[in-house]
């Protein structure tokens, strides 16, 4: 195209008001089949800010009625909403919590959600919007010279540039989602000031002969590859004060310097930013200024009911598809008790907090210990039982406050709160069972009976030997009780299967089918005999995973 035709073409597209109708902010209806930057110049694309990103699209999901924070469970009428008021405000957020109570995956979650594909020119790593170039900047490139910049500002990445020279109008566009423009970073002791910020990388000065301060001697850091979307610093005040004075001169400017290298950069993007309790209110741990820029402070928190434990659990635990197991609910929720409980022991330290991680690696190695133990040899499906239990030692980390913080302390305060979730969940089941189902199951444990429970033990044997189900032949009261147990479980289970699916969560894992049944009937008959252990008065005592009648 000749050099007149496309001062034409970029004026008119610099100067004129888009001609395409957004789907949202700076997204063309027919966005996909936009793919080269003469397409853009012809709707004159105008790309929106990621502040405008992000308040138009949570506005056009309120309106809609769509889910907003999808995969963040329990904070609807707390967090949520200080999350929303922030971004309708365009506020930087800090969020203030402890371990493990998803406030990085609360921004990864907004970034995903909020933030409108952009174009860019395919391979960038800066992730350069071609229009946002400057007028006479532009037609230089496409007109293959070089540029006259009176401002040393870094707009796109020499790469970038050099390709538009090198395909004028049919430069490819690629558009980029916000997952793809979000960046996490863990403030750690080691990062630098380069790694945020970057730096003049000498190899590329060697390589290529450039000079010591020409842009194509810099390679970006986190902030430029994050550039229109979002960066998280997860635990802000860990980073020093100098890297947290590189990190105002982007919220107060919305530039910044790499040490005396003297182009500007505009990284364009938000920051949100997290921080431990204990750290947030330590003086000095986050410089004023930055603290004060950081505009929103919003505290979250564990769940604060077993309800919302679970559907955490359930949503995050990482069983792969190929592996046939079953989560009975009733395990799930015991699980769910023992983070619960652990949260609120005494001699727990609080200060440093219990995470939901510890419900879901703990779900994760039950279900393991099942298929180790009876699935691989036996070739059965993998159901977790309360025999199974101690192998979730390995997964429950916290620390003591109280008391020496040993091994055997922890083993020991662990004990008791295993014990009071199991004692918990299972009379949940116990107390409907009528008085006289209640005299059968006594009735069955006369004349010095016992049930045998142990994780070694089939539900149904093959070949001979002890089992559930041949055992609970010889118990006919007790079998009666498993077996109204097991039905409204299975009720429990569609509920929760509900549930699960209108809040888009996998419940493969908790669908019940025939083939499961003697598995899942050696799972509730512990269940049940655990329950009548703690009726009043108990029918049963267990030493050694044998429930015998307990003595009047």
């Amino acid at each position: 195209m000749a050099t007149q035709a496309v001062e034409q073409l970029v004026n008119r597209s610099y100067d004129s008001s888009p001609n395409y109708r957004q789907v949202m902010p700076g997204v063309p209806e027919n966005y996909r089949e936009i793919r080269t930057l003469e397409q853009l110049f012809e709707i004159n694309y105008k790309h929106a800010s990621v502040e405008e990103q992000l308040r138009g699209n949570l506005v056009l999901r309120m309106k809609s009625g769509r889910e907003v924070y999808k995969g963040i469970i329990g904070y609807n009428d707390s967090v949520i909403p200080s999350v929303t008021r922030a971004i309708l405000s365009g506020h930087e957020i800090l969020f203030v919590g402890q371990i493990g109570q998803a406030k990085t995956k609360l921004a990864e979650s907004i970034a995903i959600h909020l933030l409108s594909p952009i174009p860019v020119v395919r391979g960038s790593l800066t992730n350069d919007i071609p229009t946002s170039i400057p007028r006479q900047e532009m037609i230089s490139l496409l007109c293959d010279r070089n540029p006259e910049r009176t401002y040393p500002e870094f707009v796109v990445s020499p790469e970038c540039e050099q390709k538009i020279r090198d395909n004028k109008l049919g430069t490819r566009i690629d558009w980029k989602e916000g997952q793809e423009r979000y960046r996490y970073v863990l403030a750690t002791p080691d990062i630098t000031v380069k790694d945020l910020m970057g730096q003049i990388d000498a190899i590329r000065i060697a390589k290529r002969g450039v000079e010591l301060y020409s842009i194509e001697s810099y390679s970006p850091g986190q902030l430029l590859q994050a550039r229109y979307g979002i960066i998280c610093i997860d635990e802000l005040p860990v980073l020093d004060s100098r890297k947290q004075v590189a990190l105002l001169s982007v919220l107060q400017e919305g530039k910044f310097t790499t040490g005396s290298y003297p182009v500007i950069f505009k990284p364009n993007i938000k920051l949100l930013a997290t921080a431990n309790p204990v750290d947030y209110t330590h003086s000095g741990k986050i410089i004023e200024p930055l603290f004060d820029r950081l505009r929103s402070h919003i505290d979250t928190h564990y769940p604060t009911n077993v309800a919302d434990e679970m559907l955490i659990i359930l949503q995050e635990a990482q069983i792969s598809k190929d592996r046939a197991v079953l989560l009975p609910i009733f395990i799930i929720r015991a699980i769910a008790k023992v983070a619960q409980l652990s949260r609120e022991h005494p001699e727990i330290d609080h200060t440093k907090g219990v995470s939901v991680r510890m419900g879901i690696h703990s779900t994760e190695v039950l279900a393991s210990e099942a298929e180790r133990i009876r699935s691989i040899q036996s070739n059965m499906v993998s159901v977790p039982r309360f025999s199974d239990f101690f192998s979730i030692y390995q997964t429950c980390k916290f620390q003591l406050s109280e008391i020496d913080d040993s091994r055997e302390s922890r083993s020991m305060i662990l004990n008791s709160i295993i014990e009071s979730a199991i004692r918990e969940v299972s009379a949940s089941y116990i107390q409907n069972l009528s008085s006289d189902e209640l005299i059968k199951i006594k009735e069955d444990f006369g004349s010095n009976k016992q049930f045998i429970a142990s994780q070694t033990i089939p539900g149904r044997g093959h070949g001979g030997g002890v089992d559930y189900i041949s055992q609970l032949d010889k118990f006919p009261g007790l079998n009666e009780s498993v077996t109204q147990t097991a039905n409204k479980i299975k009720q429990e289970h569609l509920s929760l299967i509900q549930l699960a699916t209108g809040l888009d969560i996998d419940s493969r894992v908790i669908q019940l089918v025939n083939d499961r049944d003697s598995e899942f009937t050696a799972s509730v008959t512990e269940l049940v005999l655990e329950g009548l252990r703690w009726t009043d008065p108990p029918l049963l005592d267990k030493m050694g995973g044998k429930y015998t009648a307990r003595p009047e």
